[in-house]
């Protein structure tokens, strides 16, 4: 079974985090007993389970570039202001 990342784990509701842990418990349990073919389905359900988590990582990330070009222009203007002081 893989895991998803530390970061994709956080983003998860407290209902998709135990649906999660669950699957991955019966994932470990289908590998203990050599079950690969259920193993596939476990995994293809944990990996449409994960993506709402990986699109709010994806959405913190483009709003953090938002955050930095904002930051940058003001600066930029700062610099322009204090320039045309002097």
């Amino acid at each position: 079974m893989r895991h998803c990342s530390v970061q994709v784990r956080g983003l998860l509701t407290r209902e998709e985090l135990d649906r999660y842990n669950a699957l991955i418990e019966v994932g470990h349990f289908l590998e203990a007993n050599s079950r690969y073919d259920l193993v596939y389905t476990v995994q293809k359900e944990i990996d449409i389970l994960i993506l709402p988590a990986i699109e709010r990582l994806k959405e913190k990330g483009r709003q953090r570039d938002r955050d930095t070009e904002r930051y940058l222009n003001e600066k930029a203007a700062l610099a322009a202001d204090a320039e045309d002081d002097e």
